[in-house]
């Protein structure tokens, strides 16, 4: 956005003008404050920036043919990205299809942790894994689980049923206990108490269980509630039929009171704890999104907005763009803006990670959410409610806790053959304990056969990789490292290569004109006039380098003329018309491919300095000599790096001698000059051929080609949209630190997966085979229904408990 835009009058008069949809960018543009407009066909179109404003004009019918996709969206279009952040601020964005938290009247999507193929538009169970759907996006407010209220009244209805019936069934052991029954009750009366108290357990409280047996079925997907819909099932139906008929079994089995051996007992017991599993389980998966929920309750609820009759507290949905607000010392900023009046700094921890604070001065942009120090200031609105860049780091984390990493596909792979495996192992345990067994035959032969089922949890399975992507991403995002996919974040661990751009990744990416040399011919234009043209051609350039030429045309109070026609040629120049001028910038080869006649260079830069090169109407005007510092951390970082076990290399644009000495200030051994945005693709593809595992890192538009071809693009926080939409994984901060940081996040990430894939297997490893009796034996040892339901339940929250361990994952 361009900093010699008029800025709006100190205090203005709201407006009940429609909102405008800028259609470069699709944010709402209010018509009445809009600096930027442009007509086509007699229609007038507003933007939100001077860049927006010089893509339209430059080709208009490309964004005039998206005008569907952003009239459907609406009012409620969100943005994605982190685009064009500067400082950690978002200027420009892209539409997406949702916005972080649905609007009112729009209806939540709910979807499935194991299985994100799921949509539905209320919270039944998945049809797939029979697990209660989770809502798609984030709320600020805590609100209740629906599947949670109910699981929990339905576990406290089923244990105060259960105790009863567990002492009844223990009865038998203990003498005074049978005694006392034997005085209050005839002998067949206790079947049928059991069967009483278990009958509202089972088919009461574990209704939903059975119901998502049945839609195991109906749509052939096993599932762990298909286990449990046989198991229960079965252990129910025996005890049952056995109450009802109990002569259709032989006397010989007929041992209590006429009855044979009931399991309501164990039916009951294995609901209970499978509620109470339930229960842990959802309990600990709300806490995966505890991370995103609390930066979005970092957001003040109101905002001191500055009107023609004074300053008033409204609430922060009514802050629009254009708005003057007012922020005061230790508040809250409420919305992404820039700032008008006074200074300050500013603590944007909670986004980037670093807490050093950052000064901010008049022009300086400032995050929403972010914590003001002791100056106070006053700011205008740029971006507000869905379009702010927490709303968007939000979304866009969303997004990624609901990807599937490629090492899902093992359990993907097993889960599919699990369930059938587990049922066949019950039948082949109840025909061995049936067949060759000891006496009661039967008795074994059922205990054992559902104990091997009740035990077995495929969720435990499922739930390893995506429980921890979930909260690893999260982890991410309070560290300033934003995960678009979770196949990134597990790439990234590979990663053997680290390929560096220089600007805005080893330097500062503020670059200054230190040095402007006219032409030396007589006839040249004067240095005010080739510089006034040069920063109204640079308007539309997103490039590092563009705001050096702007920030000098300023300092000499040089008004800027409308620009028309801009076209980039990434890595090499740009060409705009300005008023009746064509103006030309960019290397010695970009102007001479443009048939200019150069000069002979009598005097080259210094080695540390960049030169841009102008010319006017086809003759060479002057050249700017732009220095942009190196990041201060920049060749400790790298050592850093390096002793991680990278191989760190950098390859720019910029000339040689420049690369060199930046090269040699970092530390950097290996390096590439005067690189193409092909070229970089070319030297990454080579180097993928060669076997090695490469990230790329960069900001610019000529960085886009390298990152989508290298295994993981990292896109610095102050690059360009086009960047962060080529890359997997984008760093807030935008400095080396957040590279090292995102190496620990997908390092303690894929940690942890395993550790969780490891308690999986193993759990089931031992449990199906224990439960069906290999230890009898030897030790003489059966696993009851009760203790395998207990350990079913508790492998899922061990899962998901080892997942929350990356809360507090050191970064």
């Amino acid at each position: 956005m361009s900093d010699d835009a008029p800025n709006p009058p100190a205090a203005p008069t709201p407006t009940a003008v429609e909102p405008a949809i800028d259609p470069v960018c699709g944010m709402k543009v209010n018509p009445a404050t809009a600096k930027f407009r442009s007509e086509n066909a007699g229609k007038p179109y507003f933007f939100c920036s001077a860049g927006c404003h010089a893509k339209f004009t430059g080709d208009p019918e490309k964004y005039l043919s998206q005008q569907p996709s952003l009239a459907a969206m609406g009012s409620s279009s969100g943005l994605v990205g982190i685009g064009g952040i500067s400082g950690g601020i978002g200027t420009k964005s892209a539409p997406v299809s949702e916005p972080p938290a649905p609007p009112p009247g729009k209806a939540i999507i709910w979807v499935c942790p194991m299985d994100p193929e799921v949509r539905e538009t209320r919270p039944i169970p998945c049809p797939i894994c029979g697990m209660g759907l989770e809502p798609e996006t984030i709320d600020v407010a805590d609100t209740a689980n629906p599947e949670l209220v109910s699981m929990t009244r339905r576990f406290w209805i089923a244990l105060i049923l259960t105790v009863p019936l567990l002492l009844l069934a223990m009865s038998s052991m203990l003498e005074s206990v049978q005694m006392l029954i034997a005085r209050s009750l005839p002998g067949p009366a206790l079947p049928w108490l059991q069967l009483a108290l278990a009958t509202p357990v089972v088919l009461g409280c574990g209704w939903p269980f059975f119901a998502r047996f049945w839609l195991s079925l109906r749509k052939r997907s096993a599932n762990m509630f298909t286990l449990i819909g046989l198991g229960n099932g079965a252990a129910y139906l025996f005890s049952l039929v056995a109450t009802l008929t109990p002569s259709i079994f032989p006397a010989s089995m007929r041992t209590m009171g006429g009855y044979p051996d009931l399991y309501f007992e164990a039916s009951a017991a294995i609901i209970t704890l499978v509620l109470l599993g339930q229960v842990m389980e959802l309990r600990a998966r709300s806490q995966t999104s505890s991370a995103l929920r609390a930066l979005l309750n970092l957001s003040p609820p109101t905002a001191r907005k500055i009107t023609a009759s004074g300053e008033a507290e409204v609430p922060l949905a009514h802050v629009m763009v254009g708005d003057l607000l007012r922020v005061r010392p230790g508040e809250r900023i409420p919305v992404d803006g820039i700032l008008t009046e006074g200074s300050s700094s500013v603590d944007e921890s909670m986004l980037t990670g670093e807490s050093v604070p950052l000064e901010k001065h008049t022009g300086d942009r400032v995050i929403g959410a972010t914590l003001n120090g002791r100056g106070s200031f006053v700011m205008r609105a740029e971006h507000v409610g869905s379009a702010t860049v927490l709303a968007r780091i939000v979304n866009m984390v969303s997004q990624a806790q609901r990807s599937r990493a490629p090492i899902q596909r093992l359990a993907d792979r097993v889960s599919a053959w699990f369930v059938p495996t587990v049922v066949a192992a019950a039948a082949l345990t109840f025909i061995l304990w049936f067949a060759l067994g000891p006496q009661p035959r039967l008795s074994h032969a059922i205990v054992n056969a559902v104990a091997v089922l009740i035990i077995a949890c495929p969720c435990a399975l499922g739930l390893a990789t995506p429980m921890a992507i979930m909260v690893g991403t999260g982890r991410g995002a309070s560290a300033g490292v934003l995960v678009k996919n979770a196949e990134s974040l597990e790439l990234f661990e590979e990663v053997e290569v680290l390929i560096v751009d220089k600007t805005g990744t080893l330097t500062e990416g503020k670059p200054s004109a230190i040095a402007i040399h006219s032409s030396p011919s007589p006839n040249a234009m004067p240095e005010a006039e080739w510089l006034r043209l040069a920063a109204s051609a640079e308007q539309g350039s997103e490039h590092p380098l563009a705001a050096a030429v702007l920030a000098a045309a300023k300092s000499r109070n040089l008004a800027l003329l409308p620009m028309t026609n801009f076209q980039a040629t990434a890595g090499q120049g740009i060409a705009a018309q300005v008023a009746d001028s064509h103006v030309l910038l960019g290397s010695v080869a970009w102007l001479q491919a443009n048939q200019v006649a150069m000069p002979t260079e009598s005097a080259p830069p210094e080695a540390h300095l960049s030169r841009i090169w102008v010319a006017i109407n086809g003759q060479y005007a002057g050249a700017l000599d732009i220095a942009d510092a190196l990041r201060p951390q920049a060749q400790a970082l790298v050592h850093e790096l390096t002793a991680a076990g990278l191989r760190v290399i950098m390859l720019t644009g910029d000339q040689p001698a420049v690369a060199q000495a930046v090269a040699a200030q970092a530390g950097i051994g290996e390096w590439q000059a005067e690189m193409r945005p092909e070229d970089k693709a070319a030297y990454i593809s080579k180097l993928q051929t060669q076997g090695w595992k490469v990230a790329m890192a960069g900001d610019g538009i000529n960085d886009a080609p390298a990152l989508a071809q290298a295994d993981v693009g990292i896109a610095m926080g102050t690059g360009t949209d086009v960047a962060i939409e080529s890359a997997g994984i984008t760093l807030l901060r935008g400095d080396l630190s957040a590279l090292l940081r995102a190496r620990r996040l997908s390092r303690a990430t894929m940690r942890n997966i395993r550790q969780n894939l490891f308690l999986a297997f193993v759990y089931n490893a031992l449990g199906v085979p224990i439960a069906a009796g290999i230890l009898y034996p030897f030790f003489g040892l059966l696993l009851s229904p009760i203790f395998a339901a207990a350990a079913m339940s508790l492998s899922s929250v061990s899962v998901i408990t080892n997942a929350l361990r990356l809360r507090h994952a050191k970064l």
